[in-house]
């Protein structure tokens, strides 16, 4: 069912892992979409063109590091001077990075927070702007927000923190236009970055009530869940999807 059919979405940080995966989940869905890399402009054309070719949707790579305020806010006006508008955004990109407490730096908390943080602002808001009723903001953040499971990662489950209240924020600022905003929080998820099979994946199974890593197409599935008409009365919710890491 095409329950996003011509919709237009911008997925932030989509040409690989999670973000990959929900470009093609939205395409699937009906929707048109636009992505942004930082790194391998040839894979991201190719996973444009195999995602459109199988969709029959216009899907568009465009250069931009979320590191960079100007370079966020013109991947928003991008969408709307290509497709004409915004209907859902999708707040994918982000890094990870561990370091003892003691030896972190303020340039380390810059460079996290700018990307975790502030970036996912300045895409809602830009976003919000040309948002109707019906609109929908999804970010992804980190089971990592209510429970750290590991030293060293002071910096990024605090980033991963203060989306849950951008995200209740939002929600009652965009809530009389009819538009929704919600945060998914995964846990260990099979990626390049995060391989089921990595030096630290034992440690990560043993805390899991399932047993196993998620797949990506887990996380597109809730994304694309909450970009749907079906959705439509959640928002301000951190919607946790873990494998129980976290119970």
């Amino acid at each position: 069912m095409k329950h996003l059919e011509n919709k237009v979405a911008l997925v932030t940080g989509g040409s690989r892992g999670m973000g990959a995966a929900i470009v093609k989940r939205l395409a699937d869905a009906g929707a048109n979409v636009v992505f942004t890399y930082v790194r391998s402009a040839v894979k991201a054309e190719q996973l444009a063109r195999d995602v459109a070719q199988s969709t029959g949707r216009k899907v568009l790579p465009i250069l931009a590091d979320s590191a960079s305020q100007e370079a966020v806010a013109n991947a928003v006006d991008t969408v709307i001077s290509q497709l004409g508008g915004i209907d859902i955004l999708v707040n994918n990109a982000g890094i990870y990075g561990e370091s003892p407490l003691e030896e972190q730096t303020p340039d380390q908390y810059d460079r996290i927070m700018d990307v975790n943080v502030r970036a996912v602002y300045i895409a809602s808001v830009a976003a919000a702007r040309h948002m109707t009723a019906g609109g929908r903001i999804i970010s992804i953040g980190s089971n990592m927000a209510d429970h750290v499971a590991n030293r060293g990662a002071t910096l990024y489950s605090m980033s991963k923190s203060a989306l849950i209240g951008m995200t209740k924020g939002m929600a009652r600022e965009l809530g009389p236009k009819g538009i929704t905003v919600n945060l998914v929080q995964p846990g260990p998820v099979d990626t390049d970055m995060n391989p089921a099979d990595g030096a630290h994946a034992a440690s990560q199974v043993a805390r899991l009530a399932l047993g196993h890593f998620g797949k990506a197409a887990d996380i597109a599935s809730l994304v694309a869940y909450l970009a749907s008409p079906e959705s439509g009365y959640i928002t301000g919710t951190a919607l946790t999807i873990d494998g129980g890491s976290n119970a």
